[in-house]
């Protein structure tokens, strides 16, 4: 999570509007929806559990050959799990949602509103 910083005033009323607006969009409450099923589906979790803790030794080079062929498998095993698949769908859903606003955003303005160059620290 990021740290709440104060917004100007002039922008506090529309953005609130905007942050209503979407949450009360088909595809926020799709992706909402979503993700409360993937929560509850506790054998989904289990495996995505599996699945980020095995990522995370990968990463980190606490790994050897079988670690690679287990991280396949529980990849594997998470997106034949239809909540999942489900969740993932609606999350592409969000982003792509999120991304045309982004788009938008930029056009108006006229430059890159929330794009990244690749660049950073972290």
């Amino acid at each position: 999570m990021s740290e709440t910083r104060s917004v100007d005033p002039a922008v506090e009323e529309p953005l609130d509007a905007f942050i209503e607006t979407l949450q009360d969009s088909e595809t926020y409450r799709a992706f909402e929806a979503a993700t409360e099923q993937l929560e509850a589906d506790e054998a989904a979790m289990e495996l995505l559990a599996a699945y980020r803790e095995k990522q995370r030794a990968v990463q980190t080079g606490e790994f050897d050959s079988s670690d690679m062929s287990e991280l396949r498998e529980l990849k594997t095993e998470l997106s034949e799990t239809e909540t999942f698949r489900e969740q993932q769908a609606a999350q592409a859903a969000l982003v792509a949602l999120l991304k045309r606003t982004d788009d938008r955003i930029s056009d108006r303005i006229g430059r890159p509103f929330a794009r990244s160059d690749g660049g950073g620290c972290c």
